[in-house]
């Protein structure tokens, strides 16, 4: 492929890659439709962060973004123990865009107003002044924006982007009705999104009320006596394991016809086929950062070539119906699948299926709550667990409420994901917008 000099960008790269006729194409388009450079329309503000030592902050961190929906967890760090990549002050109608290539779409819209929101410094913050911010959130995950600031990375020794690059990426700006039409797809998501959560706090709320836990204090004893039968019986010898506020957990629990997870639920474990066969397109491969309480979510996706998924999906491949339940690095994590994937489990994920007329939908929610939270803890001894034995899961304790009572929480189980999933096509139907926009190069 030959190219006039002017394409040429001073330079900088000469590399074949970085000039794919796609990226070109794209360029060309964007051009044509009279796209202006983002730093036109948006600023970096560099709030810089100054941690205190004695008040705590809350934190963004790349890992903690959902790269569907943007949504970002925060974690509550006192300043002392700031991380130094705790960089960057966000407000509220800030996009942050992760500048760490590998982890390619983290981008989130802040969306509530924190005087200690901190993000890291893999990520760049922009503040939109001349564009809805929701525009722009929505501009940045689009695909063929995705692919110009991978594009950046090319052939480079760490994949990254700089703030730069991302500022003078062109943007497709449209008329004011083409920009309206999307904000309000991305607000009517944000909304599906606060629907679901509320729905699942309501389902949570029922069943501690169902269980007389709605109170529940859970109160650390500095000095209890233990008889050494149950020292002995338990084999477990560190204070932490005989905390009162389990024993009145488990209580409450056996006055509900408690059983046992092994009993309600075959188990089998997934398959750790090793990082060397890791690709970044393929079948699905799902680990335990793909699993979350409201769904399979894409942090940092890996995947598997067809034939060895051909291989393994005989064994390992999860079915509409299971229980998808993480054993490691964040156990406890427990999802009800939906809807087909083709794909295969990690080791660090258990695959259960009911043998007993329980909803599924309330026994996954029984596992993600303080019920089963606790039980985590006490199997850890306290400390952060890294591996849940098999032998634990199956001994965790499971309330059985009565089967209407059961159907209402799954109920309104059920609508949460529901509202989740509407989020999710409102953002994908927004993103497609842009994305047509672009490659037809109609204004």
């Amino acid at each position: 492929m030959k190219l006039p000099r002017s394409q040429l960008e001073g330079g900088l790269r000469m590399d074949a890659e970085y000039y794919q006729q796609e990226y070109l194409e794209v360029i060309e388009n964007l051009n044509t439709l009279g796209a202006v450079s983002i730093r036109e329309v948006a600023v970096n503000p560099k709030r810089k962060f100054q941690p205190q030592k004695s008040e705590i902050f809350q934190y963004i961190e790349i890992s903690e973004v959902d790269l569907s929906t943007g949504e970002y967890n925060k974690l509550e760090i006192l300043g002392e123990s700031a991380p130094d990549r705790a960089q960057w002050i966000v407000q509220l109608g800030d996009i942050v865009i992760s500048t760490v290539r590998p982890i390619r779409n983290a981008v989130s819209l802040i969306t509530e107003d924190s005087k200690n929101l901190v993000c890291s410094s893999g990520f760049a913050v922009l503040k939109a002044e001349k564009v809805e911010p929701e525009y722009l959130f929505v501009y940045l995950k689009s695909r063929p924006i995705v692919e110009l600031l991978d594009r950046k990375t090319t052939a480079t020794m760490y994949p990254a982007v700089t703030v730069d690059d991302i500022l003078n990426t062109k943007i497709y700006l449209g008329d004011e009705n083409f920009r309206e039409e999307i904000k309000g797809k991305v607000i009517e998501a944000q909304n599906e999104l606060e629907y679901s959560k509320s729905l699942y706090s309501q389902a949570e709320n029922l069943l501690l009320e169902e269980l007389g836990l709605k109170d529940f204090k859970v109160e650390d004893y500095l000095s209890y006596i233990v008889n050494l039968s149950e020292v002995k019986s338990t084999h477990r010898a560190d204070a932490e394991y005989f905390q009162p506020k389990y024993d009145k957990l488990i209580s409450k629990i056996k006055n509900q016809n408690a059983k046992m997870l092994g009993d309600l639920t075959s188990m089998k474990k997934g398959i750790e086929p090793g990082g060397d066969v890791y690709q970044d397109g393929g079948k699905l491969f799902i680990r335990v950062s793909s699993v979350s309480k409201q769904g399979l979510i894409d942090k940092d996706q890996k995947y598997l070539s067809n034939e060895l998924y051909q291989n393994l999906k005989n064994n390992f491949e999860p079915e509409i119906g299971e229980i998808l339940l993480t054993k490691d690095a964040t156990p406890g994590i427990a999802y009800v699948l939906k809807e087909k994937v083709e794909g295969v489990v990690s080791s660090g994920i258990m695959r259960l299926k009911l043998k007993e007329d329980v909803e599924s939908e309330y026994l996954s929610l029984c596992i993600n709550s303080v019920i089963g939270k606790m039980q985590i803890e006490r199997d850890s001894g306290g400390s952060i667990i890294e591996h849940w034995k098999p032998e634990q899961i199956k001994n965790l304790q499971i309330p059985i409420l009565s089967k209407s009572v059961q159907q209402k929480i799954a109920d309104l189980v059920q609508k949460s994901h529901k509202a989740r999933k509407k989020a999710n096509e409102l953002l994908e139907a927004a993103k497609k917008t842009i994305e047509i926009a672009i490659e037809n190069n109609k204004k």
